[in-house]
């Protein structure tokens, strides 16, 4: 494994009862990985962490406070056993880029160095609990847009919005946009777009991530990355919110809060990564969303997964 390496990171959404197990089973360093996040988390989430990764139930798992941590960790695992595989030390592997969707960021941050696992994994927790509060708090949703632009997506809720909350709030490929806001904002952009000869479908989420909704949360995690040890990543990290390198340690902290009421320019993140980064792609676990992803993003770039740790 000597070429330059882009490492893409998941987000909340590819988390699945079992995710983890694979690399926990079969790598040494993975499995420090999820010891090291039951140690440090405790009984913090009512079970070892990577007890309800590996056994549920899935209704807990699912919760925010519990797979923003669970994916985080399911990661960094997979990249520990990467390493390890691929006979390279930390700092020793010849990264190029690295990104991660919404929560998966924090992930490609760590993977860079520009924070440890264990700073990283106290941010996530945070970032899970916060956000899950925020979103019990103000009864917000979120629907998925399909066949729409950003300026027709942008239409769809200038129509519904009423007063409401309503935003895009994740470009995820061409075509498919996610909006986030008021329940009620959501249903009536359910209606409005179907109108407009688009396909919408509600998310089954616990609220309006990436929206203003989300503003509680990202006060709270302000607070806690003011005052985490940060340092310049050895390679370029995608921020979502600028679909841009990060240029500087202050740049991830304010990036990172803005994060939870901007939109995620996923779609934005890779056609950059693609047109300015010649390198292998590789996704790490759990799932293969991002690489799927990709396919419609940009056709030329193949994305190498490694849910399990047989896989290329």
């Amino acid at each position: 494994m000597s070429n330059p390496l882009v490492i893409l990171c998941p987000g909340q959404g590819a988390q699945i009862v079992g995710m983890g197990k694979a690399w926990h089973d079969a790598s040494p360093e993975a499995r420090a990985v999820f010891q090291a996040a039951d140690r440090q988390l405790g009984s913090r989430l009512g079970a070892p962490l990577s007890e309800l990764c590996f056994s549920g139930p899935p209704e807990r798992l699912n919760k925010t406070d519990v797979s923003q941590p669970a994916i985080f960790v399911a990661s960094i695992a997979c990249w520990k056993g990467l390493l390890a595989k691929w006979q390279f030390g930390e700092g020793e592997i010849p990264i190029a880029a690295s990104a991660g969707l919404s929560l998966g960021e924090y992930s490609a941050l760590v993977v860079a160095g520009a924070m440890s696992f264990e700073e990283g994994l106290e941010l996530v927790t945070l970032r899970g609990r916060a956000m899950q509060d925020a979103a019990e708090a103000s009864p917000g949703g979120m629907v998925a847009l399909i066949g729409a632009d950003e300026a027709q997506a942008v239409a769809v809720c200038d129509k519904a919005r009423e007063g409401d909350v309503l935003v895009c709030a994740n470009f995820n490929a061409p075509g498919q946009i996610v909006l986030s806001g008021h329940k009620v904002a959501c249903d009536r952009a359910a209606t409005v777009a179907a109108e407009m000869g688009f396909r919408a479908t509600p998310l089954v989420v616990a609220g309006a991530f990436h929206s203003p909704l989300m503003q509680p949360a990202a006060d709270r995690l302000s607070q806690a990355l003011a005052k985490a040890a940060i340092r310049v990543p050895r390679a370029p990290v995608i921020s979502n919110v600028t679909a841009q390198a990060h240029d500087s340690e202050s740049s991830i902290r304010t990036r990172l809060v803005e994060q939870l009421t901007s939109p995620v320019r996923w779609s934005q993140s890779c056609q950059w990564l693609g047109a300015n980064v010649k390198a292998e792609f590789h996704e790490l676990a759990p799932g293969k969303t991002l690489a799927g992803l990709m396919r419609r993003i940009d056709k030329n770039v193949k994305v190498i997964t490694h849910d399990e740790p047989d896989q290329a």
